[in-house]
C-alpha cells in the first residue's frame, strides 16, 4: 500500500486527501493551522501534527499550499524526518522559478522531485477529477501514479525534468486563461447592472450562442445569485495574476489582461472579498456604496 503525507488540507488539499484514502492509500495530513485538518480523521486520515511528522515514513509528499514560500516552509521543517528516496509531488501553483528552487531543495535531500502542479478548482478536486501537469524522472513515476490516479481524470506528463518547471509553465498559461475570463464576465454582468439593466439579460443572449460555455455558465449564475462561495479564492486569484505577470515579463511577454484583471482582485480584496470566490471579482466594478 502506497503511504501519502499530504501538507495543506485548504479548499483543494482536503478533497484531495480524502480521494487519497477513498482510494485505498494510507494518508497522513498536515496543516499549519490543525483545525482544518481535523474533520479528515473521519475519513481514516492521520491528521499530523507536524509538517515532519506527516512526511515520516511516506512512500509520496504531496503539497498543496498557498505559495512557494508555503511550500519551503513546510518542507524545511519537514527536513529531520525527510529520508532519501521518497518521492515529492509539488502540486501547488509557484511558477517555474520557485519549482527550480524547489527541486534543488528536493536534491538536497535526495528526493525524486515531480512538478505536478494541477488544473480545476474545488468542485473537480471533490470528484476526482482535475487534470495533473506532471513533469519529472521515469523512476518517479510508478510510486506517483496511484497518487495522480485518485486525485486527477488524466495526468498529462510533459518531461522527466522537474527542475525546468515545464509543468508550472503551463499550469500559468492555463490559469491566466480562467482568471481573465473570470473578469471579463464579471465585468459584462456589472456592466448590464451599471446601465439599470437585469445582469441575467446578459446570460438570455450568451446562452446557446458561440460565446457560450460551462465556465460562463457557471460564473453568471453565482455573480447573479450572489453565490460566492469559494471554489477558488479572490486572493489566491490575485496572488496567481502576479506571478504569471511577473512570469512573463521575465520572458519578454506582456499581459495586460491578466494584470488589469490582478487590480481587480486587489480592490476585490481590500473591500473585504478576499476569502470569497474569485467570481466576487464582479464588486471591483463598483465602489464602495456600489
Amino acid at each position: 500500500m502506497t503511504s501519502v503525507a499530504v501538507l495543506g488540507t485548504g479548499i483543494m488539499g482536503a478533497p484531495m486527501a480524502r480521494n487519497l484514502a477513498a482510494a485505498g492509500l494510507r494518508v497522513t495530513a498536515w496543516n499549519r493551522t490543525r483545525e482544518k485538518a481535523q474533520p479528515l480523521a473521519e475519513h481514516g486520515i492521520t491528521v499530523a501534527g507536524t509538517a515532519a511528522g506527516a512526511v515520516e515514513g511516506a512512500d509520496v509528499i504531496v503539497t498543496m499550499l498557498s505559495d512557494a514560500g508555503a511550500v519551503r516552509a513546510a518542507m524545511t521543517a519537514a527536513v529531520p524526518a525527510l529520508r532519501a528516496g521518497q518521492v515529492w509531488a509539488q502540486m501547488s501553483t509557484v511558477g517555474p522559478a520557485a519549482a527550480a528552487e524547489l527541486a534543488a531543495l528536493a536534491a538536497e535531500h535526495g528526493l525524486a522531485y515531480v512538478d505536478a502542479p494541477v488544473q480545476g478548482t474545488r468542485q473537480p478536486a471533490e470528484q476526482g477529477k482535475l487534470l495533473v501537469l506532471a513533469a519529472g524522472p521515469q523512476e518517479a513515476r510508478k510510486a506517483v501514479e496511484p497518487v495522480f490516479d485518485a486525485v486527477g481524470q488524466r495526468t498529462l506528463w510533459l518531461g522527466e525534468d522537474g527542475a525546468d518547471g515545464t509543468a508550472s509553465k503551463l499550469k500559468l498559461a492555463t490559469v491566466s486563461y480562467a482568471i481573465s475570463l473570470t473578469a471579463v464576465v464579471a465585468e459584462s454582468l456589472a456592466l448590464a447592472k451599471g446601465l439599470g439593466l437585469d445582469p441575467g439579460l446578459v446570460g438570455e443572449v450568451i446562452s446557446g450562442g458561440p460565446l457560450d460555455n460551462a465556465y460562463f455558465q457557471g460564473k453568471s449564475k453565482a455573480i447573479i445569485a450572489g453565490d460566492f462561495t469559494p471554489s477558488f479564492t479572490v486572493a489566491n486569484a490575485e496572488k496567481d495574476t502576479r506571478l504569471i505577470v511577473e512570469t512573463g515579463a521575465a520572458a519578454g511577454v506582456r499581459l495586460d489582461v491578466v494584470a488589469a484583471a490582478g487590480e481587480r482582485f486587489r480592490r476585490a480584496a481590500a473591500r473585504g472579498h478576499g476569502g470569497e470566490d474569485m467570481a466576487a471579482t464582479y464588486h471591483a466594478s463598483f465602489d464602495e456604496q456600489g
